[in-house]
């Protein structure tokens, strides 16, 4: 860039007759430099902006952030990185400030502000476990409800946390989604901290549930309930919900199957055992302080719970249970029925709505595919099928079939018409005929 002063000095060497060259000899400047700026091609004063990479993912940021002034920018940046976006955390962070992308939220523009104090969470002393509700979930998932359920359980003195997709909130499927996330976890703290869910604490008795109870005393923990309106006691889980909601349900893909979700959330979780965390030595990440917790074992024995859920069968008198599909007997097709599972058993039973068990099947591993049919099954739906069936055999596309009979006949009511006379003639007619003829003769 020249200032006004340089470009004073070449305009007037120029009209002394001095070469491009001469001039950028005297000035100590390129031959390109001094022929910009005689041709007017380059301002004085004005530096030469160099192409911005991040010009060609503006538009993409913008509709985005349009769409959801709430976006984490790393969230942003795990859409981006796909697209072919190279930069920082903070070069994406300084773009969107310095190009204003992201729009003001009025709705959103009132936040209330508290106090909140960090508490020291020694090793292996506490997990922390909750519910955290994810709206419009995948229509393939068949969920009863409109809200899809996640659990999130965290070891409060390290940070490392594990999730479990449920479709209910209700107490078999929260201690079934313990019992999975406990193994996930690798063991046992000596309590666990929940807030105020009817599941765990009776709204009435203000006590713990009896089955919950019970699935305290098997595993052998104390179990903490939150005092009322003192949701920061657990912040360590309550941050955890909130990555989990913005940086992984936000952006999932609509195709994804129930056990393809649990396994990128399980993905994902473990990608954030690494993020940087802060001890009494200093700087550390979450996966160097979970050695410390050392873990209780698990009982050698699963809580036994009985998991319910509805499903209706199909035309072809099958059902979806965990990403396979099993064989009802065929009188239930296109029916309601009940699946009855309990933990730590591999089988499943299928009930009508009243309550009468008519199949019993030993499951596959989830997600595979498969489908399980019993033999009984389906030789009474084959029968089924083939006594429903009309008989002969069934018709062509292309088959021609002009009217009959009874078509015509109909067509000839119609219409007014005879019939056409009989081409049918008696022999006697012709005997009759022959004798008058010879007669005659």
């Amino acid at each position: 860039m020249l200032s006004e002063r340089s470009s004073v000095d070449i305009h007037a060497l120029h009209r002394q007759g001095f070469t491009i060259s001469e001039i950028a000899r005297r000035t100590e400047h390129d031959r390109k430099t001094i022929r910009a700026y005689l041709n007017g091609e380059r301002q004085p004063g004005v530096r030469v902006q160099a192409p911005d990479p991040f010009d060609e993912f503006v538009d993409y940021v913008a509709a985005r952030l349009t769409e959801d002034p709430h976006l984490w920018v790393q969230t942003l940046l795990d859409e981006l990185r796909p697209l072919g976006f190279t930069g920082s955390y903070p070069t994406l962070t300084r773009q969107i400030r310095a190009r204003s992308l992201r729009p003001a939220c009025l709705a959103c523009s009132h936040v209330t502000k508290r106090a909140n104090a960090v508490i020291e969470h020694p090793p292996g002393e506490e997990t922390q476990f909750d519910w955290l509700e994810l709206p419009d979930p995948p229509a393939g998932w068949a969920f009863p409800r409109k809200n899809a359920y996640l659990l999130v359980g965290s070891l409060a003195h390290s940070g490392v946390w594990r999730a479990v997709l449920s479709p209910s909130m209700d107490v078999p499927h929260l201690l079934a989604a313990m019992t999975t996330l406990l193994t996930l976890l690798g063991g046992l703290t000596k309590v666990w901290r929940f807030d105020r869910m009817a599941t765990v604490l009776h709204p009435v008795t203000k006590d713990l549930t009896p089955m919950f109870a019970a699935f305290a005393k098997h595993h052998g923990v104390q179990a903490i309930v939150c005092r009322p309106r003192s949701g920061n006691r657990k912040g360590v889980v309550e941050k955890n919900n909130h990555t989990a909601a913005q940086r992984w349900w936000r952006n999932l893909a609509d195709e994804l199957t129930l056990e393809q979700a649990q396994a990128s959330v399980e993905a994902f979780a473990r990608s954030q055992d690494d993020r940087p965390r802060e001890d009494l030595d200093g700087k550390t990440t979450a996966a160097a302080m979970f050695p410390n917790e050392r873990l209780r074992p698990l009982p050698p024995v699963v809580f036994p719970v009985i998991i319910t859920e509805e499903r209706t069968a199909t035309r072809q008198a099958l059902i979806d249970w965990r990403g396979n599909r099993y064989s009802v007997p065929p009188e239930l097709a296109a029916a309601k029925v009940i699946v009855h599972q309990r933990l730590g058993v591999d089988t499943i039973d299928v009930a009508t709505t009243s309550g009468a068990v008519v199949a019993r099947h030993r499951v596959a591993e989830p997600g595979l595919g498969v489908t399980i049919r019993d033999t009984g099954h389906v030789t009474a739906l084959e029968a089924i099928a083939l006594a429903s069936a009309p008989p002969g055999r069934p018709h062509r596309r292309k088959e021609r079939i002009p009217p009959g009979p009874a078509a015509l006949r109909a067509a000839a009511v119609l219409t007014g018409t005879t019939t056409a006379p009989s081409t049918v003639i008696d022999l006697a007619a012709y005997e009759q005929a022959a004798k008058n003829r010879n007669t005659l003769r």
